[in-house]
């Protein structure tokens, strides 16, 4: 018996030319109805999803609220400081006396000082605070008395007058510096300065503003016991 022996199957080569179009066919059991169904579900979703949510409005509007409240105080402010154009307080010292000056041995200092201290609120409209306020008082240089006042309120055009007594009291001195001390008082004429620091708070109606101003006076007097004043410079600065 001879195997069956099946004849090799004959490959059949189709050539496709470039020009021939490929038309896909689309499956047979899919509905067109089913297809528009679908789009529209997804349409309708696409727009669920892009519709703002309530708290993001909510969040806009009180950004805008925010932002309009902003820009109408800043106006605000402009326009008062325009209307009322306000001035910094001044600062000088009216009168000065000298009552003791004396050395404990060669380098410690004793002595006995008083300023008159003249606050003045040039504006015509704006009331002045005076929050804090410190002087120090210098020789050469050198911190020979410190004092703090009071706070007080000064109403436009207002003056006001403030007695600052200073004491010295077994306060190193180099030697150089003392010597020089007791050269200024044997010739009647004794130089220092004052230095003051204030806070300063306005009032424009509803609006506040606080600042710092600095002050440095230059003061000549003569020796004690009855030492006055003889002359003085104060410069005041923002």
């Amino acid at each position: 018996m001879h195997p069956n022996t099946s004849p090799p199957s004959e490959e059949t080569n189709i050539e496709i030319s470039p020009e021939t179009p490929i038309i896909s066919k689309q499956p047979k059991n899919q509905h067109p109805l089913r297809t528009r169904s679908s789009r529209k579900l997804a349409i309708l979703k696409v727009d669920d999803q892009q519709k703002t949510k309530p708290i993001v409005w909510f969040a806009a509007i009180l950004c805008f609220i925010f932002s309009f409240t902003l820009i109408f105080f800043g106006i605000a402010t402009i326009i008062c400081y325009l209307t009322l154009k306000p001035s910094n307080p001044l600062f000088d010292i009216s009168n000065a006396s000298l009552n003791v000056v004396y050395f404990d041995s060669k380098q410690y200092f004793n002595g006995d000082f008083a300023l008159q201290a003249n606050f003045s609120n040039p504006n015509r409209k704006v009331h002045v605070k005076f929050e804090s306020l410190y002087i120090q008082l210098f020789y050469s240089n050198r911190v020979i008395a410190s004092q703090s006042i009071k706070p007080f309120t000064q109403k436009p055009k207002e003056t006001r007058y403030e007695t600052v007594r200073f004491i010295s009291t077994l306060l190193f001195m180099p030697q150089e510096v003392g010597v020089r001390l007791q050269r200024e008082l044997q010739n009647n004429r004794l130089s220092c300065y004052a230095k003051g620091t204030f806070k300063v708070k306005v009032n424009m109606w509803i609006l506040h503003s606080s600042f710092w101003l600095h002050s440095v006076c230059q003061i000549e007097m003569t020796g004690p016991p009855n030492g006055s004043l003889v002359a003085r410079q104060c410069i005041t600065t923002r």
